[in-house]
Formats: C-alpha cells, structure tokens, sequence
C-alpha cells in the first residue's frame, strides 16, 4: 500500500480586515443587564473578540462581522434586542458564479486548512445551474469504517497523466511494446495558468513553491524562468503559439509539458519527444463551439497522450451565445469516447469554474480524470474577485505587496482543506480510488434526469432558456 497522501499545514491568519456575512445589531436602550447576558454564553465568544476588536479600530469600513449564524443570542435574548444582519460588503463580493459564499468559504478554508462548518447552516438553494443541478451519493456515510479522513480504509486520491495502452501484450514476462510514460501525481488537481484578468508575476514563484509544497504540478507560461534550486518536477511549462521555447536542458528535467491547439500538434509533439521521451504532453483545447468536437478528434491520435479542455472563468463554454457548462461538455466528450472504445487510452483534464472541493468529484464524476484550478488560489489570498479587476489597477487585497510566506500557506492550506474534503465526499460514496470514480454516473444525481423522469411524462421536456 503506497504511503498515505499528507500535507503538511499551520494557520494563516489574514492580513487585511475580516468581511465576514454576519453580524449582530444590538439595541442597547431598553437593555435590562441580566447577570445571566447570552452575550458570554456565545459559544464562540464573538462578543468579546468584538469588543476587542472595535478598541483596535483603524478603519470606520472595517466594522465587526465575525458572527457565526447560529442564532443563539438572537434567540435567547429576553428582550428581543438581538438581531442578525448581513455585512453589505459582502454582498458585493466576486459576481454570480463565484458567489460571496463561495469566497467566504476559501477564505476560511486558506486560513485554517479545516473544513468549513456554518452555524446557520446550509442557505442556498438546492438545484441551480452548472454543479448545483448535481448532487452525489451519499449512501455510505453511514459505514464507520468509510468515514473520510477519520476512517481507518485507506483511500487512494493518486491519478495517472498520460497514454494507456488498450491492451498489454506478453512474451513470456515480458511486455511485446514499451509501456508509454505516465505522471502519477497525490491528488486529481493541477494548478493552471493564471487568469489573464487578474495576472500578478509576483505570484509565479509563490505557486511554484505551493506545487512543490503538495507534491502537484503547476502550469507556467514559458516565459517564466524558476530559480536554479528549483523541482522542476513539479512545473509543467505552456507553449502557447507566440510561446519562447523553453531550454532544452531546463525540458529534460520536467514530467509534463502543455502546447496549444494548433493544426501542426502531431509535429509539436514529435519535437518535443525528440528532447525528451519520456515527457507527457499535454493539449490545451478552449471549450468554443468547435472545442468538444477537436477534443474528440485530438483524442483518436495516436501521439496524443493527454487533452486540457478548458472553459470560461464560470464554467461556461467560450464565445457562445447560449453556452454549455463544463459539466455538460465533459459528459459529452467522455461518453463519446467510450462510444469510440478509446476512453481509457487518453487522460482527460478539465479547467473552468472549479470553485469548491465539491467541484473536483462532481468533475471526475462527469468524466474528467482530473480537474485544474487557478481562481481558487487567488481567492486564498484575500482576493474578493472584482468585476472591475485589471492588470494595474489597485487592490483592494494589496495582492501587488504581499509575504511570500503568507501566500505559500495559504494555498496550501486550500489544497490540503480541499484534498480533506474529497477524501470525504469520496468515503461517503463508498469509494476507495479515484481512478474508479472517473465516470461513475452511477454515483451521482442529475436534476434535469430526475425532472424528466418525474415530470416529463406529464408536462413535456423543459424548454431551454
């Protein structure tokens, strides 16, 4: 049994002022100073860390709202002078996709490296779009000896990059064809280029750290040079078309290598091969109109050892007036490769709109092999994700000044809350590998099947919108 996946981790504590959701407004004027106050029984002693925190005020906007939703004061107050209101600086966090909550919870989770818990609970809805009209099984949760990251079987998160064979030919004990090179990394998640959007060079060594950090690989831009002490191992560079080569000697020492699509792939990777054999190579191909069917197309040749396909920041598909979601997509190419038999030849990666842990088994489940993410990490630094965002522009995170130290922990902190959680999602399904999980529908509930099955015989198929 291979040694079990662990990542080392310590808190973070943030940098700049909390925006939390919550907080309590109290009307102190009718207040009857009860001995027995539920402002000390709070069990999370907000209260005092208020009081605390407002003698320390530096910032007007800064206010407190640290509370944790568990309605405990509101409810218990004699007076009813208790009530709980939302931080509008919060509302206004990232957009419709990666929703405040969604920040909130990456905040925390950079921080502590734990897995979140809200004392109100679970408040949004229960189907959406994208990941949310998808709900995975958890049958199992009630096997002790599957309980996640306490449980005592060991579950294997480890995925595969690279060409597989169909099938394995023998003479004797030996192998009639030579094994192709495969990349085996701890956990189904690489770390993808930056956005373009929010692109901040100062981050290129901080993420390079963070792979090595967890043992995971991390997509450069070829333009970017490491410094000389650098695992190359855990750096994976882009050729883009426009792309400098990287230097030979530098190649040689890395796994994984992406190129963009482009008419002339078969060469590119005949070239690359030719520097080093046993490199995988990976092709980025965006999710547009054309995407899912070159995808299927890059995917029946031969030299072609693993696919990135990639959408938009949310998840949808690029330059569509009625886009698909990533979910969607990736269904459609894995099932259509098994229609081929070529499914288990090809390692697929899928990119865009992985903003929760829950998002990397949703993904696999949907077909992936494994996921990229590049906003979450960002968001692990205090980022609030502003529509408004550009290059040069100030702020509001101080991203463009920031410890490097600070910035490593935090996002491993992140990989580890996130590898914790799959390890739990996993368990509760009653899955002990991730490989396995790849394409196992099975797992997995679809409302848009569910409200066919139910409804459509009786009201027809749901229109699009």
């Amino acid at each position: 049994m291979p040694e079990k996946y662990h990542i080392k981790t310590h808190p973070v504590p943030p940098r700049r002022p909390r925006i939390g959701k919550h907080g309590v407004v109290d009307w102190r004027e009718d207040c009857a100073r009860c001995h027995n106050c539920v402002k000390k029984a709070c069990v999370y002693d907000r209260y005092r860390q208020e009081a605390e925190y407002i003698q320390n005020l530096r910032d007007v906007d800064a206010l407190f709202f640290d509370c944790m939703g568990c309605f405990s004061c509101v409810q218990d107050c004699t007076k009813n002078l208790l009530c709980l209101s939302i931080n509008p600086a919060y509302e206004k966090l990232g957009n419709s996709y990666w929703k405040p909550d969604i920040i909130k919870t990456t905040w925390l989770q950079a921080e502590t490296a734990k897995i979140p818990v809200s004392g109100a609970g679970y408040g949004g809805p229960f189907s959406g779009r994208g990941f949310d009209s998808m709900w995975t099984d958890m049958s199992e949760i009630v096997r002790p000896t599957r309980d996640g990251i306490h449980g005592r079987e060991y579950i294997s998160t480890s995925v595969d990059l690279g060409r597989k064979l169909p099938f394995l030919a023998l003479n004797g004990d030996q192998a009639v064809a030579s094994l192709p090179p495969l990349v085996s990394i701890p956990m189904p998640l690489i770390i993808d280029l930056s956005s373009p959007k929010h692109t901040l060079p100062k981050l290129d060594t901080v993420i390079e750290q963070t792979a090595a950090s967890t043992e995971l690989i991390a997509i450069m831009d070829s333009r970017y040079q490491p410094a000389e002490n650098a695992n190359l191992e855990h750096i994976a560079f882009y050729l883009g078309p426009d792309s400098p080569p990287v230097p030979k000697e530098t190649l040689r020492k890395t796994r994984l290598v992406e190129i963009a699509d482009c008419g002339t792939v078969r060469e590119r990777i005949k070239e690359i091969k030719s520097i080093h054999p046993e490199i995988v190579v990976a092709i980025r191909v965006d999710l547009t109109a054309m995407g899912i069917g070159r995808a299927i197309e890059l995917a029946g040749l031969d030299e072609v050892e693993v696919i990135h396909i990639v959408a938009d920041a949310n998840g949808n598909e690029l330059t569509a007036q009625k886009p698909r979601f990533l979910k969607d997509m990736t269904r459609h190419i894995h099932t259509t490769l098994i229609e081929k038999g070529i499914r288990d030849e090809i390692t697929l990666m899928a990119g865009g709109g992985i903003a929760l842990p829950e998002h990397v088994a949703k993904a696999i489940i949907c077909g992936a092999d494994l996921v990229t993410i590049n906003l979450p990490l960002l968001v692990a630094l205090e980022c609030h994700l502003c529509e408004s965002c550009h290059p040069g522009m100030p702020c509001p995170a101080r991203l463009d000044n920031i410890d490097p130290n600070y910035a490593v922990g935090r996002m491993t902190n992140l990989i580890a809350a996130w590898h914790d959680q799959l390890i739990e999602v996993m368990g509760a399904m009653g899955m002990r590998e991730a490989r396995r999980l790849r394409g196992d529908v099975g797992r997995a509930m679809f409302f848009e099947n569910l409200e066919e099955e139910t409804f459509g015989k009786l009201y027809g198929k749901r229109k699009s919108d």
